[in-house]
């Protein structure tokens, strides 16, 4: 999943190849066209390394009946879905949560500091759809003992099972998803999309003799299952009506049915039927279909994203976690922005990979700035703020890809910002200055170039297989890093100022700041201090600012200094760094283009991976007296149909301000497995 004074949005990308769960900006990055709200409330609560915002819905009341109906029915049918994430990610969750669920429904009186301490956890498993975090995938570690839950579950009538309750207190199943080549990726990682006993050389050998490294369609193998373990045969459990989760997906069926009779057009009714399809046989041919004849559909108001998607949390990079997206296109500001994907083909042909790895024509890329109206699943309630799709790269190649920034979510988080960021680390007043001046149109530029042009550039050498078989789980650290070099090359372009997207190259500055500012050191206050980097799109920044820093040492590029015991990476050329992330972008897309996974490997490992301790202290220190936690999520708004007998008549919307009590009518309203 990432948004000028013309514009808002902000910040580092994450969807399409990049809808993870995203990092919320610093004050300079989260700057938006729409001046500071005193009369809503966006941030809520604020506990452990979390906020809780809400975000508003610009543009409803001017949709027709008929939008607000389809934008409801496709919502329900994403909410119906949301237990699917949580098995998927830990085979222990539902259970769990279930349990949590029922203790705090049936807590009595005030509590004391163990009562705080388990509101606590429980508010961080509910974010984290799960007991591991949504960000590092570490096991999150209660403040309380196993004999006060366990008094709990006695008093609220809850039950868990003793492997459920050892595991939330022992160190078994530490990791939800690990990246360390050192060990098995699959025993080290607590994901349940394969048996627990199932090793990484198994499934991969299980996958790759079903692969033709010669079909130039193929189709995303393991994409919609689980590997499982029968009578010592390993057999895929598909997930769809009737098999593996198939009570969710019914639901989920019913309101896509319902969506499909209120579509906006032809092609989006097409797009949904074939949908529907889909979750019906679980094909992945039909995945495919469904896929080309959703991005063919570039004339809707409200459009959607729906299934099995992103593979983040998979460490091998074949299997994907449910989500959904219900959006409201912003006409003026997406029409504003069209110049982008108007001019994709220049960005292509002036880029600095070799001329071999560009591609001839590139086609169908559509660029929306939307308003989000509901999410479910892994897009909640830590939500990206950019996305492209689909991940297919043959279908990008051959029929184009959509690109959305969600600008009401950028809204949110710059409406609920902290203070105090840029002054600790901006170097100098100059640098401070050109941030605030600069740093909305640099991090919306940066987004937009991420995603419209970083994620449909290049292509690969024929004959190569794709990405997840050839840099494995290297692969999305990589194409991470290859988009955000896309952006950081052009953004400096003068082409930017000739197709008016920018007043001045100054903007290019700031980011070029920020990044670095960013990649080597602030992105750190994320971790604990002694852990390596393991979320992909920590590693691709810290890839891209340590190589640099590395490859600009010679000529001082970027400087090192230290003023009053603080630590400030100063940039002293600028064009000379552009030169450096151009070299960077070449060589990561050749990595890509040719499957070459040891040097795709030696990348992350020596640039990405590990984390200098002596900065990591300074980061966390200078940080913490600013008191803003460094992760947020949101709300949902709900919608409520307003009926004339039994029909509809309007569709409202409800802004909740209680998390908690949102987690506990959606636990009781779509708990379906």
């Amino acid at each position: 999943m990432k948004r000028i004074s013309l514009w808002t949005l902000s910040a580092l990308l994450v969807a399409g190849a990049c809808n993870n769960p995203t990092e919320e900006k610093t004050p300079a990055e989260n700057e938006s066209m729409t001046e500071k709200t005193t009369d809503y409330q966006w941030q809520t609560e604020q506990f452990a390394d979390l906020r809780i915002l809400r975000y508003q819905v610009p543009g409803w009341e001017k949709l027709s009946l008929q939008q607000k109906k389809l934008a409801y029915y496709l919502t329900q049918a994403g909410l119906e879905g949301r237990d699917i994430l949580w098995d998927q990610l830990y085979r222990h969750n539902l259970e769990i949560r279930k349990a949590l669920e029922t203790i705090i429904k049936n807590h009595e009186g005030e509590g004391d500091a163990q009562w705080d301490n388990f509101l606590i956890y429980a508010k961080r498993v509910f974010f984290s759809n799960g007991i591991h975090h949504h960000y590092s995938h570490a096991k999150l570690k209660p403040e309380f003992d196993q004999a006060y839950l366990e008094s709990l579950l006695e008093k609220s009538g809850a039950s868990l099972s003793e492997e459920a309750i050892a595991v939330i207190f022992n160190t078994e199943d530490s990791k939800g998803v690990s990246k360390d080549p050192n060990h098995d990726l699959l025993l080290a990682s607590a994901v349940n999309f394969y048996d627990p006993d199932i090793t990484e050389a198994e499934a991969t050998a299980f996958y790759k003799a079903q692969m033709n490294p010669k079909d130039s369609t193929p189709i995303s193998y393991g994409l919609n299952s689980k590997l499982v373990r029968e009578n010592g045969t390993l057999v895929e459990k598909t997930w769809h009506a009737e098999g593996l989760y198939g009570p969710a997906i019914k639901k989920i069926i019913h309101w896509l049915e319902l969506a499909q009779g209120v579509a906006e057009n032809e092609q989006q009714a097409k797009a949904l039927g074939i949908l529907i399809e889909y979750y019906q046989s679980g094909d992945l041919n039909k995945w495919d279909e469904y896929n080309i004849a959703w991005v063919q559909d570039t004339a809707s108001t409200v459009d959607y994203i729906n299934s099995f998607i992103e593979v983040y949390h998979d460490p091998l990079g074949y299997k994907a976690t449910y989500e959904t997206v219900v959006q409201v296109k912003d006409m003026d500001a997406s029409e504003k922005m069209a110049v982008i994907s108007d001019n994709i083909q220049f960005f292509e042909d002036n880029s600095p990979i070799m001329d071999q790895h560009k591609k001839e024509k590139v086609v169908g890329v559509s660029y929306r700035m939307i308003n989000v109206v509901g999410e479910a699943g892994a897009t909640t309630p830590s939500t990206p703020i950019g996305v492209n799709l689909p991940n297919a790269n043959w279908i990008r190649v051959e029929h184009g890809s959509k690109s959305i920034s969600l600008t009401n979510i950028e809204g949110a988080y710059e409406n609920a910002r902290g203070e105090g960021f840029l002054e600790e680390f901006a170097f100098s007043t100059e640098e401070l200055e050109r941030a605030k001046k600069y740093g909305a149109i640099s991090s919306k530029m940066h987004t937009a170039l991420h995603e419209v042009v970083g994620h449909a550039s290049g292509k690969l050498e024929k004959d190569v297989a794709t990405p997840k078989e050839t840099l494995k789980n290297y692969s999305s650290t990589l194409e991470e890093a290859r988009a955000d070099l896309v952006a950081l090359y052009f953004i400096m372009d003068p082409k930017m100022l000739e197709l008016g997207l920018m007043e001045s190259l100054e903007a290019g500055k700031a980011e070029y700041d920020n990044y670095i500012r960013n990649g080597l050191m602030l992105q750190l206050r994320r971790l604990n201090l002694g852990e390596n980097i393991e979320e992909d799109h920590m590693r691709n920044r810290q890839l891209i600012a340590a190589w640099a820093l590395e490859m600009g040492a010679k000529d001082n590029v970027i400087e090192r200094k230290v003023i009053d015991g603080k630590t400030y990476f100063v940039i002293n050329d600028y064009d000379a760094l552009r030169e450096i992330f151009g070299q960077q972008l070449r060589e990561i897309q050749r990595v890509k283009s040719q499957g070459d996974y040891q040097a795709g490997r030696d990348l992350v490992e020596n640039y990405g991976v590990k984390v200098d301790q002596a900065i990591h202290e300074e980061v966390l220190r200078r940080t913490e007296k600013l008191h803003i936690a460094p992760y947020a999520g949101f709300i949902q708004p709900e919608m409520k149909p307003v009926f004339d007998g039994e029909e509809i008549i309007d569709v409202e919307l409800e802004f909740p301000t209680d998390f908690v009590e949102q987690m506990l009518h959606y636990g009781e309203k779509y708990s379906n497995l």
